[in-house]
């Protein structure tokens, strides 16, 4: 189990630093254009190019926050359940979590196959589609796994505590 954490844990670090910098360059963009605009030369293709590098930004932050337990999450009815419960239920969720960005994570690698062999680009600046895809299926698997990692540490934990 350890070793599938040091797993997540260098690829979160992977993954946020190439989120950051998809950020960064979001925000490189967004001045450049403001000040282009000021001299009546907007850059092209803005508009398309943050909501690409926001998705993959998005998708990349996704495991490290779960990671980092970062997510909003409202515990008023769990925290009225004894702590079995509540490590049971944790677990349900932690399945259920994980089957569905698998299943997410499938569905947009099918659909990057798709987009690849149609050659599918941007409207603007004629960008291809399918890596920028790729790369959200590729935080939502990464997702799995940390879900993944928190079922086995779970599980480990219920096996501690049985008799």
């Amino acid at each position: 189990m350890t070793r599938l954490n040091t797993i997540c844990r260098t690829l979160g670090t992977f993954l946020t630093t190439l989120a950051g910098i998809m950020l960064l360059a979001m925000m490189l963009l967004t001045c450049a254009n403001i000040v282009s605009r000021e001299l009546w030369l907007p850059i092209s293709g803005t508009y398309e190019l943050m909501g690409l590098f926001g998705a993959v930004a998005a998708a990349f932050a996704l495991g490290d926050t779960q990671l980092r337990r970062g997510h909003v999450a409202v515990d008023i009815l769990m925290q009225s359940l004894r702590p079995a419960v509540r490590r049971a239920l944790a677990a349900i969720n932690s399945t259920l979590l994980a089957a569905f960005f698998l299943l997410v994570a499938w569905q947009l690698t099918q659909k990057a196959i798709t987009l690849k062999r149609t050659g599918e680009v941007t409207e603007t600046l004629r960008i291809i589609y399918y890596p920028f895809t790729v790369c959200v299926a590729l935080g939502c698997a990464f997702l799995a796994l940390v879900l993944v990692a928190d079922l086995a540490a779970a599980h480990a934990q219920l096996r501690k505590k049985a008799p």
